[in-house]
């Protein structure tokens, strides 16, 4: 689960939104997703980032 995202932008291989956060354990992650409706999302992939 990625909390607190630090904001959306265009993923630079595939335009899709990705957004980084932090998980529950404070792991920076970048989630790439596609936006269903207005609260939902389906995630397409998600790494670890280095800070």
């Amino acid at each position: 689960m990625l909390r607190n995202p630090s904001g959306i932008e265009a993923s630079r291989s595939s335009g899709s939104p990705i957004a980084f956060g932090e998980t529950s354990t404070g792991r920076l992650i970048a989630v790439v997703f596609e936006a269903i409706d207005e609260d939902t999302v389906y995630p397409i992939t998600a790494y670890e980032v280095e800070p």
